[in-house]
């Protein structure tokens, strides 16, 4: 009997465990950390501000995401909802950050300021 009740743990733990695996594996796999991800944009909204993220946007993503932000062969959608969804922290910590297993370079040479313009940008390519 206590040779039963311990396969049926044993059982639980793997089916559990197997389960949670299933779950993660369906989650997006470059996720922002927490504190990263609750960063807020501390630039204002304005004309000027828009018009640099732009210009940076042309100069340093373009190539890879489309003047458009639509991608290419190189780079995703930038205009898709889900990239659309993320906070601006994330997107913030991503561009500075990059991810070598996508392909994406870091661009945490920029000025921060910079990097929170490309942010803006990127809002505006969905519109």
């Amino acid at each position: 009997m206590k040779n039963l009740m311990m396969l049926g743990v044993c059982c639980s733990i793997v089916i559990g465990t197997a389960i949670a695996q299933d779950r993660r594996d369906q989650r997006p796999s470059w996720l922002a950390p927490r504190a990263a991800d609750t960063r807020r944009n501390p630039l204002p909204h304005t004309q000027e501000i828009l018009a640099g993220g732009q210009k940076v946007f042309r100069q340093r993503c373009s190539s890879c995401h489309a003047e458009d932000g639509t991608g290419t062969n190189r780079g995703p959608n930038l205009t898709v909802q889900q990239l659309q969804e993320q906070s601006d922290g994330a997107l913030f910590w991503k561009i500075s950050s990059g991810n070598t297993r996508t392909g994406m370079p870091t661009f945490s040479f920029l000025p921060e300021a910079q990097r929170w313009q490309l942010v803006m940008h990127v809002r505006k390519l969905a519109e």
